[in-house]
């Protein structure tokens, strides 16, 4: 196989796991928040979770690249590592994750309340999604991002 179809075929595998691990995973905390702190009716959740879904397809990939770029600096430490996942993970998401529930009808207390939610939930969420990203990379025969980076090209 060429080097050419060799790095294409390893930019879908990224995109493919990036995607997966991003909608399962959020698909999961979302309807957590969006129903139990939010306090948004099961239809809004629905509307948001369908909608949510559709966004995270273009941007889990973004995702995974602006993370491991941001991994880059933190230290070997458990801490370290937690705090810089968990900030890559609130400074890219929580401004995607408040124009999803203002479309789906979260306003006035709900939204605040629900993108308060979600930007705590994603500080503690950070790194357990992290290290849940890795393990599906793994799965899909990808390198882990944070310890080396992975190329833009993958």
């Amino acid at each position: 196989m060429s080097i050419q179809c060799t790095a294409n075929v390893d930019r879908r595998r990224a995109f493919i796991a990036d995607t997966t691990a991003l909608i399962v995973f959020f698909t999961t905390t979302g309807i957590i928040n969006e129903r139990f702190i939010a306090g948004m009716q099961w239809d809004q959740v629905a509307h948001a979770r369908l909608l949510g879904a559709a966004l995270m397809i273009p941007v889990a990939r973004p995702y995974g690249i602006w993370r491991d770029y941001v991994m880059r600096f933190a230290g070997r430490g458990h801490l370290s590592r937690v705090l810089w996942d968990s900030m890559a993970l609130v400074s890219f998401q929580v401004p995607i994750y408040a124009a999803i529930i203002a479309i789906s009808g979260a306003s006035g207390r709900g939204f605040w309340r629900g993108v308060l939610g979600a930007a705590i939930m994603m500080l503690a969420l950070g790194r357990p999604y992290g290290a849940f990203l890795n393990a599906v990379r793994r799965l899909f025969g990808l390198p882990p991002g944070g310890a080396r980076p992975m190329s833009r090209n993958v």
